[in-house]
């Protein structure tokens, strides 16, 4: 398999994204439109597809979920210890530089590069890494922030956030239809499903463009000094320490390891700059390590697709 044919369109449709964005002074409502078509309904789509045709008993391995998530919050610790240090015990800004660390940007590009790199093998641990790490972050980041904010929220009101993002974020609610599906063995009647199959195979080509558009729309002014020390952490340990804990733990599939391996070493998510906008926290920054993130990630996340490919898993 050629590898750079592999990597390269999906660096290339961000690249292309970027392009625009820089080029042409078009209105942001039309990227807000694509972001809703791409969270409500596109990346569902490709989940439900996923999710449904997996076998049920694949999606119950609650070994390889406890031992991604414990690495990913591992990246998440070792982060906030690293934005606490920088920004001199701010845990406003040092949950920010936490996610950083160690939220992959698993809904955009992990599924598109998973299973053109490893096959449809790869269908159920891409989305369990995707549902458990997004669930982790959903609920450290508005637990810290409201220990970290001027207004004091309570216990329970930081309980209902976190309870309605996880329960009510349409990738999960998809990721849950098409367990459900996959368990009772149904298939949507044949027109729904050529509707199904058409949104899930625009997910990724519309989700890489718009990341790299909204990177493009958001200006470089200023590279923090944390930036090298977080990417690190991020690119290189984060990847690193999931392939560690799943080798010492054993008795995983190969490709799932390769799958959790490749998850781990992409690039900060969008999300983090949205966290960031809103709690008005550590903005520009977060925009910062994302493009820079994205652009190193290239060498990364190709050095890697070339050791997962010439191993031969599949």
């Amino acid at each position: 398999m050629d590898v750079a044919g592999l990597a390269m369109p999906f660096f290339g449709l961000i690249a292309l994204g970027f392009v625009c964005g820089r080029l042409f002074d078009a209105s942001q409502e039309g990227l807000a439109w694509l972001n809703i078509y791409i969270v409500f309904v596109a990346v569902p789509a490709l989940y439900f597809v996923l999710i449904s045709r997996t076998p049920f008993e694949e999606l119950a391995n609650v070994g390889f979920v406890a031992v991604t998530t414990t690495a990913t919050f591992a990246c998440f610790a070792l982060s906030l210890g690293i934005g606490l240090f920088a920004s001199r015990g701010d845990l406003g800004q040092a949950t920010i530089q936490g996610a950083a660390g160690s939220y992959s940007n698993v809904g955009y590009m992990g599924p598109g590069l998973t299973l053109a790199a490893l096959g449809p093998a790869a269908a159920a641990p891409t989305a369990l890494v995707f549902v458990f790490d997004c669930m982790l972050l959903f609920t450290l980041v508005p637990f810290l922030m409201s220990i970290a904010g001027s207004r004091k929220e309570s216990v329970w009101s930081t309980a209902g956030l976190v309870v309605r993002r996880i329960a009510l974020h349409p990738f999960n609610i998809a990721t849950l239809i098409g367990g459900v599906a996959a368990y009772f063995h149904w298939i949507p009647p044949a027109p729904v499903l050529k509707i199904v199959e058409l949104l899930s195979g625009s997910a990724a080509p519309c989700a890489l463009f718009m990341l790299g558009v909204t990177v493009a729309l958001q200006p470089l002014k200023k590279v923090p000094r944390e930036l090298p020390a977080l990417l690190t952490v991020k690119l290189l340990l984060h990847p690193a320490i999931v392939f560690a804990l799943l080798s010492a733990v054993g008795g995983f599939d190969p490709v799932w390891i390769a799958t959790a391996v490749l998850m781990a070493s992409l690039p900060p998510a969008l999300n983090v700059f949205v966290m960031a906008s809103q709690y008005q926290t550590y903005v520009e920054r977060a925009s910062a390590i994302i493009l820079v993130g994205t652009v190193v990630s290239v060498a990364s996340v190709t050095t890697l697709l070339a050791l997962v490919v010439h191993s031969g898993i599949r």
